[in-house]
């Protein structure tokens, strides 16, 4: 299988399942609510926040992947808009979804001789770094949220 199908791969694997953490993202968020998902808990981020950081950078690497700039920064990958609704927060996790699948296509297709060329810019590294960072990264929030999770939902 060529890399581009393997990192595809691991990609659905945090967001939609069949990984062998047996832990995703959609599955996590299934029964999360608003009120779960805004809860804070002494100086951690809430669920939303961590939703929304996590979308940010999807977003963002999307981005190149539709041969736009790379326009994301750290500094705003904590700032969502007002989520007060049951409903935005649905659309919040409906719009993670949807362009965590579409990046999902774009890596598999990516032809595998350019996975090692530059990422938009030869300073944020090539297209593997960038991929594996991301299914990295979510694993990473994924745990917070799992955690988060149990702590706002005690039994």
């Amino acid at each position: 299988m060529k890399t581009t199908k393997h990192l595809a791969s691991h990609f659905r694997g945090v967001f939609f399942g069949g990984n062998w953490t047996d832990s995703n993202l959609k599955n996590q968020l299934a029964e999360v609510s608003l009120k779960d998902a805004t809860t804070k808990i002494q100086d951690c981020n809430t669920i939303l926040a961590l939703t929304f950081h996590i979308g940010y950078y999807v977003t963002g690497v999307l981005e190149v992947f539709n041969d736009r700039p790379l326009l994301i920064k750290d500094k705003f990958s904590y700032k969502h808009a007002e989520i007060s609704t049951a409903e935005d927060w649905q659309s919040l996790c409906d719009t993670i979804f949807k362009h965590a699948e579409t990046l999902a296509k774009h890596i598999e297709t990516l032809p595998e001789e350019h996975i090692w060329d530059d990422f938009s810019d030869a300073k944020y590294g090539n297209y593997y770094r960038n991929i594996l960072g991301i299914i990295e990264h979510t694993h990473y929030h994924l745990g917070q949220i799992a955690l988060l999770k149990k702590l706002v939902r005690p039994k």
